[in-house]
Protein backbone atom coordinates (compact mmCIF):
# COMPACT_ATOMS: atom_id res chain seq x y z
CA UNK A 1 0.00 0.00 0.00
CA UNK A 2 1.50 3.33 -1.05
CA UNK A 3 0.67 6.25 1.19
CA UNK A 4 0.28 9.85 0.00
CA UNK A 5 3.74 11.24 0.71
CA UNK A 6 5.38 9.03 -1.90
CA UNK A 7 5.88 10.36 -5.37
CA UNK A 8 4.02 8.85 -8.30
CA UNK A 9 4.20 9.43 -12.02
CA UNK A 10 1.61 12.02 -13.10
CA UNK A 11 -1.01 10.60 -15.46
CA UNK A 12 -4.76 10.94 -15.87
CA UNK A 13 -6.34 10.62 -12.44
CA UNK A 14 -9.31 9.00 -10.79
CA UNK A 15 -9.66 10.09 -7.17
CA UNK A 16 -12.43 8.73 -4.93
CA UNK A 17 -13.67 8.45 -1.38
CA UNK A 18 -15.73 5.45 -0.31
CA UNK A 19 -17.49 6.01 3.01
CA UNK A 20 -21.00 5.69 4.41
CA UNK A 21 -22.20 3.72 1.36
CA UNK A 22 -21.40 6.68 -0.89
CA UNK A 23 -18.67 7.04 -3.48
CA UNK A 24 -17.45 10.55 -4.32
CA UNK A 25 -15.40 10.64 -7.50
CA UNK A 26 -13.23 13.00 -9.50
CA UNK A 27 -11.91 12.18 -12.96
CA UNK A 28 -9.21 14.52 -14.27
CA UNK A 29 -7.31 14.59 -17.52
CA UNK A 30 -3.68 15.69 -17.78
CA UNK A 31 -3.03 18.71 -20.03
CA UNK A 32 0.03 19.57 -22.05
CA UNK A 33 0.88 22.26 -19.49
CA UNK A 34 1.30 19.60 -16.82
CA UNK A 35 -1.91 20.56 -15.03
CA UNK A 36 -5.21 18.66 -14.71
CA UNK A 37 -8.62 19.41 -16.15
CA UNK A 38 -11.62 18.05 -14.25
CA UNK A 39 -13.74 15.86 -16.51
CA UNK A 40 -16.27 14.41 -14.04
CA UNK A 41 -17.10 15.22 -10.43
CA UNK A 42 -19.93 13.88 -8.30
CA UNK A 43 -21.30 11.47 -5.70
CA UNK A 44 -23.07 8.13 -6.15
CA UNK A 45 -24.94 6.65 -3.17
CA UNK A 46 -25.58 2.95 -2.72
CA UNK A 47 -28.94 3.54 -1.04
CA UNK A 48 -30.88 0.24 -1.08
CA UNK A 49 -28.83 -1.45 -3.79
CA UNK A 50 -26.91 -4.63 -3.27
CA UNK A 51 -23.17 -4.28 -3.78
CA UNK A 52 -23.49 -5.99 -7.16
CA UNK A 53 -26.15 -3.53 -8.31
CA UNK A 54 -24.15 -0.61 -6.96
CA UNK A 55 -21.05 -1.75 -8.86
CA UNK A 56 -23.12 -1.95 -12.05
CA UNK A 57 -24.26 1.64 -11.55
CA UNK A 58 -20.67 2.75 -11.04
CA UNK A 59 -19.57 0.94 -14.16
CA UNK A 60 -22.07 2.99 -16.16
CA UNK A 61 -20.10 6.11 -15.27
CA UNK A 62 -17.17 4.75 -17.31
CA UNK A 63 -14.55 6.04 -14.90
CA UNK A 64 -11.04 4.93 -15.92
CA UNK A 65 -9.05 3.64 -12.97
CA UNK A 66 -5.61 2.81 -14.33
CA UNK A 67 -4.12 4.57 -11.30
CA UNK A 68 -6.67 4.96 -8.53
CA UNK A 69 -6.12 7.47 -5.74
CA UNK A 70 -8.32 6.87 -2.66
CA UNK A 71 -8.82 9.53 0.01
CA UNK A 72 -9.84 8.26 3.43
CA UNK A 73 -12.29 10.36 5.41
CA UNK A 74 -11.40 11.30 9.03
CA UNK A 75 -13.79 8.76 10.54
CA UNK A 76 -11.98 5.95 8.69
CA UNK A 77 -8.62 6.23 10.45
CA UNK A 78 -6.77 7.56 13.47
CA UNK A 79 -4.08 10.20 13.27
CA UNK A 80 -1.70 10.21 16.21
CA UNK A 81 1.37 12.25 17.08
CA UNK A 82 4.44 10.76 18.77
CA UNK A 83 8.07 11.56 19.48
CA UNK A 84 10.27 10.43 16.63
CA UNK A 85 11.85 7.06 17.55
CA UNK A 86 15.65 7.09 17.66
CA UNK A 87 16.07 4.45 14.95
CA UNK A 88 17.28 4.23 11.38
CA UNK A 89 14.80 5.50 8.74
CA UNK A 90 14.11 1.99 7.45
CA UNK A 91 13.06 0.96 10.96
CA UNK A 92 10.81 3.97 11.60
CA UNK A 93 7.46 2.30 10.85
CA UNK A 94 8.23 -0.74 12.96
CA UNK A 95 9.30 1.47 15.85
CA UNK A 96 6.23 3.68 15.50
CA UNK A 97 3.96 0.62 15.43
CA UNK A 98 5.44 -0.52 18.73
CA UNK A 99 5.13 2.94 20.26
CA UNK A 100 1.42 3.33 19.45
CA UNK A 101 0.35 -0.17 20.46
CA UNK A 102 -1.60 1.15 23.47
CA UNK A 103 -3.04 4.16 21.61
CA UNK A 104 -4.93 2.48 18.79
CA UNK A 105 -8.56 1.39 18.68
CA UNK A 106 -7.81 -2.11 17.39
CA UNK A 107 -5.40 -5.00 17.83
CA UNK A 108 -1.97 -4.07 16.53
CA UNK A 109 -2.06 -6.96 14.03
CA UNK A 110 -5.30 -5.63 12.51
CA UNK A 111 -4.00 -2.26 11.38
CA UNK A 112 -1.83 -0.70 8.70
CA UNK A 113 0.24 2.37 9.59
CA UNK A 114 2.42 4.93 7.92
CA UNK A 115 4.32 7.91 9.29
CA UNK A 116 4.84 11.52 8.26
CA UNK A 117 7.08 14.16 9.79
CA UNK A 118 5.41 16.99 11.69
CA UNK A 119 6.34 20.32 10.11
CA UNK A 120 9.06 21.09 7.59
CA UNK A 121 12.09 20.03 9.63
CA UNK A 122 13.48 23.56 9.90
CA UNK A 123 12.40 24.22 13.49
CA UNK A 124 14.69 23.63 16.46
CA UNK A 125 13.93 21.10 19.16
CA UNK A 126 12.44 17.63 19.14
CA UNK A 127 10.98 16.35 15.89
CA UNK A 128 7.62 14.59 16.07
CA UNK A 129 5.83 12.20 13.76
CA UNK A 130 2.25 11.90 12.64
CA UNK A 131 1.21 8.25 12.60
CA UNK A 132 -1.76 7.32 10.42
CA UNK A 133 -3.60 4.18 11.51
CA UNK A 134 -6.16 2.41 9.29
CA UNK A 135 -7.93 -0.90 9.86
CA UNK A 136 -6.91 -3.69 7.51
CA UNK A 137 -10.59 -4.59 7.06
CA UNK A 138 -11.32 -1.12 5.67
CA UNK A 139 -8.39 -1.25 3.27
CA UNK A 140 -9.54 -4.69 2.08
CA UNK A 141 -13.04 -3.35 1.50
CA UNK A 142 -11.66 -0.49 -0.60
CA UNK A 143 -9.37 -2.87 -2.48
CA UNK A 144 -12.25 -5.27 -3.21
CA UNK A 145 -14.40 -2.44 -4.59
CA UNK A 146 -11.51 -1.31 -6.81
CA UNK A 147 -11.03 -4.84 -8.14
CA UNK A 148 -14.74 -5.19 -8.88
CA UNK A 149 -14.53 -2.03 -10.99
CA UNK A 150 -11.21 -2.99 -12.61
CA UNK A 151 -9.45 -0.06 -10.95
CA UNK A 152 -5.77 -0.30 -10.02
CA UNK A 153 -5.32 1.02 -6.47
CA UNK A 154 -2.12 3.09 -6.39
CA UNK A 155 -2.32 5.61 -3.54
CA UNK A 156 -4.17 5.87 -0.23
CA UNK A 157 -4.41 9.46 0.98
CA UNK A 158 -5.93 11.11 4.07
CA UNK A 159 -8.07 14.21 4.60
CA UNK A 160 -5.42 16.14 6.55
CA UNK A 161 -2.96 15.86 3.68
CA UNK A 162 -5.44 16.77 0.94
CA UNK A 163 -6.54 19.78 3.01
CA UNK A 164 -2.88 20.73 3.42
CA UNK A 165 -2.43 20.63 -0.34
CA UNK A 166 -5.38 22.93 -0.91
CA UNK A 167 -4.53 25.50 1.73
CA UNK A 168 -0.88 25.52 0.66
CA UNK A 169 -1.84 26.20 -2.96
CA UNK A 170 -4.09 29.08 -1.92
CA UNK A 171 -1.49 30.45 0.51
CA UNK A 172 1.11 30.45 -2.27
CA UNK A 173 -1.32 32.27 -4.55
CA UNK A 174 -1.73 34.95 -1.88
CA UNK A 175 2.03 35.26 -1.34
CA UNK A 176 1.89 33.54 2.08
CA UNK A 177 3.44 30.18 1.24
CA UNK A 178 6.20 30.45 3.84
CA UNK A 179 3.87 31.76 6.57
CA UNK A 180 1.89 29.63 8.99
CA UNK A 181 -1.80 29.63 8.08
CA UNK A 182 -4.83 27.94 9.63
CA UNK A 183 -7.78 26.47 7.74
CA UNK A 184 -11.01 25.15 9.24
CA UNK A 185 -13.10 22.98 6.89
CA UNK A 186 -16.50 21.49 7.63
CA UNK A 187 -15.92 17.95 6.37
CA UNK A 188 -19.33 16.51 7.30
CA UNK A 189 -22.55 17.42 9.05
CA UNK A 190 -20.95 16.63 12.43
CA UNK A 191 -17.24 17.32 12.08
CA UNK A 192 -14.76 20.03 11.06
CA UNK A 193 -11.05 19.65 10.41
CA UNK A 194 -8.55 22.32 11.51
CA UNK A 195 -5.08 22.26 9.98
CA UNK A 196 -2.12 24.61 10.30
CA UNK A 197 0.47 24.50 7.53
CA UNK A 198 3.54 26.33 6.29
CA UNK A 199 6.06 25.72 3.51
CA UNK A 200 3.71 23.10 2.00
CA UNK A 201 3.90 20.95 5.15
CA UNK A 202 1.46 20.00 7.89
CA UNK A 203 2.34 21.22 11.39
CA UNK A 204 -0.91 20.76 13.33
CA UNK A 205 -4.21 18.96 12.92
CA UNK A 206 -7.30 18.68 15.07
CA UNK A 207 -10.83 17.41 14.52
CA UNK A 208 -13.71 19.39 16.01
CA UNK A 209 -17.11 17.88 16.69
CA UNK A 210 -20.05 19.96 15.47
CA UNK A 211 -23.56 19.99 16.94
CA UNK A 212 -26.28 18.23 15.00
CA UNK A 213 -27.77 20.59 12.42
CA UNK A 214 -24.81 23.00 12.68
CA UNK A 215 -24.94 24.10 9.04
CA UNK A 216 -28.62 25.02 9.41
CA UNK A 217 -28.22 26.99 12.66
CA UNK A 218 -28.17 30.74 13.11
CA UNK A 219 -24.63 31.68 14.12
CA UNK A 220 -25.20 34.84 16.09
CA UNK A 221 -22.68 36.40 18.44
CA UNK A 222 -22.53 35.17 22.01
CA UNK A 223 -24.58 38.10 23.30
CA UNK A 224 -27.39 37.34 20.84
CA UNK A 225 -27.90 33.86 22.29
CA UNK A 226 -29.16 35.21 25.61
CA UNK A 227 -32.02 37.43 26.74
CA UNK A 228 -29.63 39.33 29.00
CA UNK A 229 -25.89 39.15 29.46
CA UNK A 230 -24.46 38.80 32.95
CA UNK A 231 -20.74 38.48 33.52
CA UNK A 232 -20.69 35.05 35.15
CA UNK A 233 -17.69 32.83 34.49
CA UNK A 234 -18.46 29.14 34.01
CA UNK A 235 -15.36 26.99 33.39
CA UNK A 236 -15.44 24.16 30.90
CA UNK A 237 -13.51 20.90 31.06
CA UNK A 238 -9.75 21.04 30.75
CA UNK A 239 -8.48 20.20 27.28
CA UNK A 240 -5.26 18.31 26.70
CA UNK A 241 -4.45 18.48 22.96
CA UNK A 242 -3.57 15.36 21.02
CA UNK A 243 -1.44 17.28 18.52
CA UNK A 244 0.68 19.65 20.58
CA UNK A 245 3.15 20.21 17.74
CA UNK A 246 6.17 20.46 20.01
CA UNK A 247 4.98 20.48 23.60
CA UNK A 248 2.28 19.49 26.07
CA UNK A 249 0.23 22.57 26.94
CA UNK A 250 -2.89 22.68 29.06
CA UNK A 251 -5.35 25.55 29.11
CA UNK A 252 -8.72 26.17 30.70
CA UNK A 253 -11.28 28.45 29.12
CA UNK A 254 -14.70 29.58 30.15
CA UNK A 255 -17.85 31.06 28.68
CA UNK A 256 -19.96 33.98 29.81
CA UNK A 257 -23.46 32.85 30.71
CA UNK A 258 -26.52 34.63 32.03
CA UNK A 259 -27.76 34.02 35.55
CA UNK A 260 -31.15 32.36 35.35
CA UNK A 261 -32.01 33.44 31.80
CA UNK A 262 -33.27 31.28 28.94
CA UNK A 263 -31.36 30.71 25.73
CA UNK A 264 -32.91 32.71 22.93
CA UNK A 265 -32.39 29.93 20.36
CA UNK A 266 -33.40 26.99 22.54
CA UNK A 267 -32.16 25.20 25.63
CA UNK A 268 -28.99 23.75 24.08
CA UNK A 269 -28.18 25.37 20.71
CA UNK A 270 -26.34 28.31 22.25
CA UNK A 271 -24.06 26.10 24.34
CA UNK A 272 -23.32 23.84 21.40
CA UNK A 273 -22.54 26.68 19.03
CA UNK A 274 -20.42 28.48 21.57
CA UNK A 275 -18.51 25.27 22.21
CA UNK A 276 -17.29 25.34 18.59
CA UNK A 277 -15.95 28.85 19.13
CA UNK A 278 -14.20 27.82 22.34
CA UNK A 279 -12.48 24.86 20.67
CA UNK A 280 -11.32 26.95 17.70
CA UNK A 281 -9.91 29.57 20.06
CA UNK A 282 -8.16 26.90 22.13
CA UNK A 283 -6.39 25.53 19.09
CA UNK A 284 -5.24 28.97 17.94
CA UNK A 285 -4.02 29.84 21.43
CA UNK A 286 -2.20 26.52 21.64
CA UNK A 287 -0.38 27.30 18.42
CA UNK A 288 0.61 30.77 19.67
CA UNK A 289 2.06 29.27 22.84
CA UNK A 290 3.79 26.36 21.13
CA UNK A 291 5.23 28.17 18.10
CA UNK A 292 6.05 31.55 19.63
CA UNK A 293 8.41 32.49 16.77
CA UNK A 294 6.01 31.36 14.03
CA UNK A 295 2.84 33.49 14.29
CA UNK A 296 -0.24 32.63 12.25
CA UNK A 297 -0.88 34.69 9.13
CA UNK A 298 -4.62 34.15 9.48
CA UNK A 299 -7.56 31.75 9.59
CA UNK A 300 -9.72 30.74 6.61
CA UNK A 301 -12.85 28.61 6.74
CA UNK A 302 -14.91 26.50 4.38
CA UNK A 303 -18.53 25.53 5.02
CA UNK A 304 -19.86 25.21 1.48
CA UNK A 305 -22.44 27.87 0.68
CA UNK A 306 -22.17 29.19 4.24
CA UNK A 307 -18.44 29.88 4.15
CA UNK A 308 -18.88 33.66 4.17
CA UNK A 309 -21.39 33.42 7.06
CA UNK A 310 -19.02 31.26 9.06
CA UNK A 311 -16.10 33.62 8.44
CA UNK A 312 -18.11 36.65 9.57
CA UNK A 313 -19.39 34.83 12.65
CA UNK A 314 -15.97 33.59 13.79
CA UNK A 315 -14.43 37.03 13.13
CA UNK A 316 -16.84 38.52 15.66
CA UNK A 317 -16.41 35.71 18.15
CA UNK A 318 -12.62 35.37 18.28
CA UNK A 319 -11.79 39.01 17.63
CA UNK A 320 -9.63 38.58 14.56
CA UNK A 321 -10.15 38.58 10.82
CA UNK A 322 -11.39 35.28 9.43
CA UNK A 323 -11.83 34.86 5.69
CA UNK A 324 -13.58 32.26 3.50
CA UNK A 325 -11.35 29.69 1.81
CA UNK A 326 -11.58 30.61 -1.90
CA UNK A 327 -11.91 27.04 -3.15
CA UNK A 328 -13.88 28.08 -6.23
CA UNK A 329 -10.90 30.10 -7.48
CA UNK A 330 -9.08 26.80 -7.93
CA UNK A 331 -11.98 24.53 -8.86
CA UNK A 332 -15.04 26.19 -10.35
CA UNK A 333 -16.93 22.88 -10.91
CA UNK A 334 -17.36 22.48 -7.14
CA UNK A 335 -20.00 25.22 -7.09
CA UNK A 336 -22.27 23.17 -9.39
CA UNK A 337 -22.79 20.47 -6.75
CA UNK A 338 -25.32 20.35 -3.93
CA UNK A 339 -24.05 21.56 -0.52
CA UNK A 340 -23.86 17.98 0.77
CA UNK A 341 -21.93 16.80 -2.30
CA UNK A 342 -19.54 19.75 -2.04
CA UNK A 343 -18.46 18.55 1.41
CA UNK A 344 -17.98 15.02 0.07
CA UNK A 345 -15.94 16.08 -2.98
CA UNK A 346 -13.71 18.75 -1.44
CA UNK A 347 -10.99 16.27 -0.28
CA UNK A 348 -10.75 14.93 -3.84
CA UNK A 349 -9.69 18.36 -5.08
CA UNK A 350 -6.85 18.42 -2.57
CA UNK A 351 -5.85 14.98 -3.79
CA UNK A 352 -5.66 16.31 -7.33
CA UNK A 353 -3.38 19.13 -6.17
CA UNK A 354 -0.98 16.55 -4.75
CA UNK A 355 -0.50 15.09 -8.23
CA UNK A 356 0.12 18.56 -9.62
CA UNK A 357 2.60 19.75 -6.99
CA UNK A 358 4.10 16.37 -6.02
CA UNK A 359 5.01 16.98 -2.35
CA UNK A 360 7.45 14.55 -0.81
Amino acid sequence: MRWPWRRTVSTDRLIVTWAGQALAYLQAKATRAGQYEIVKLGVVRQEGDTMEAFVERLQQLRLPGSELHVVLRPEQYQMLQIDTPAVAPEEMRAAARYQIRDMVEAHIDDITIDVMRVGDGQQKGAVNLFVVVAHNALLREISDLAKALDWSLAVVDIAEVTQRNMQSALAARNGLGSSASAVLVVVSQRQALLTICANDELFYSRRLELPEGFLDMEWGTSAEFFDEQVDVYAPVAEYVPEYAGGGDFRSVYGTTRPAGSQLATGPSDADRIQRVVVEVQRSLDLWDRTWTTFPLAGLRVYAGQRSADMAAWLSQEIGQTVLPLEVESLFAPLSTLTPQDQLACLPLLGGLLRTQTGPS
